[in-house]
């Protein structure tokens, strides 16, 4: 690569994606599309928040799934300061496609798999974060993958529960919102127990919600899928109670049996202790 040719090119403001306290931009570094994240103006300078975006870059660095915006670095930018520099994620927002009534089943479906695997993935990390809502959704352009982005901020030893409920809430918003944007439902099953599922989610009284992804996660099991998981369950509560039963002194000839061993044992070994003495 020629020396003279700029670290960083085609820098661009990209205000739709902007957060409460950071400007974000998309650029080319050597060439490879990346987007930038810095503090806002105001911001700069200021000891707290150069350590807030800093702690940011750290609680993050070394997150890694498929469906959460990848942290590369965390480097001074010509003209825009210290950014957190991340994978390029071009596309949509589903803030955007709602708005726009582009939201399609898949759509809806990936909200339905890769967001909860996302949110599980958050969860088990204990990474404390802004609210989930739809800005912060982006499907990419080519493929529609899914990506969170604005995933962290601190890390926890243990998240309390008003941290995971807010993800339930904020999760039955989401697929609330995507479901109202769709054409009408019909008698589609499936988006029937969606709907219901986001209902529970929202629930004005936080009791009756679902107080944790597994829950939520067992609740979107079609219920043929669940009636084989119970069978499979039975089953093998069944095994195991024939085989504490078998290795039992309850069932039918288990003690009998034992003694008759026994005596015949013992019937054997006496003439043969009778003969080594006539020997």
């Amino acid at each position: 690569m020629d020396a003279n040719t700029p670290k960083w090119t085609e820098i661009e403001h990209l205000p739709e994606w902007d957060e409460e306290y950071y400007l974000v931009y998309t650029a080319k570094k050597h060439g490879k599309w990346l987007m930038l994240k810095t503090l806002r103006p105001e911001y700069k300078g200021k000891p707290e928040y150069e350590e807030m975006i800093a702690k940011e870059f750290e609680v993050r660095y070394n997150l890694a799934h498929p469906h959460i915006i990848m942290i590369n670095d965390f480097e001074e930018v010509p003209e825009l300061g210290m950014c957190i520099i991340t994978d390029d994620v071009y596309g949509d927002s589903l803030a955007k496609l709602i708005h726009q009534g582009k939201v399609t089943r898949e759509h809806v479906e990936k909200l339905h798999h890769q967001m909860l695997d996302a949110i599980d993935y958050i969860q088990s990390n204990h990474i404390e974060h802004h609210p989930i809502d739809a800005s912060r959704v982006i499907f990419t352009e080519n493929i529609g993958n899914l990506k969170l982005i604005d995933v962290g901020y601190n890390q926890k030893k243990v998240l309390s529960d008003a941290d995971t409920a807010g993800d339930i809430l904020n999760y039955g918003i989401l697929l609330t919102q995507a479901l109202d944007s769709l054409d009408p439902e019909g008698s589609d099953q499936s988006l029937k127990l969606l709907r219901r599922v986001a209902a529970r989610c929202t629930n004005p009284d936080p009791t009756k919600r679902f107080r944790t992804l597994s829950a939520l996660r067992l609740a979107l099991t079609p219920r043929r899928t669940n009636a084989i998981y119970v069978i499979i369950i039975a089953f093998l509560l069944a095994m195991i109670g024939i085989l504490l039963w078998l290795n039992s002194d309850r069932r039918p000839g288990g003690r009998i049996a034992s003694s008759v061993s026994s005596e015949a044992t013992a019937s054997v070994t006496i003439p043969q202790a009778a003969c080594q003495q006539l020997l």
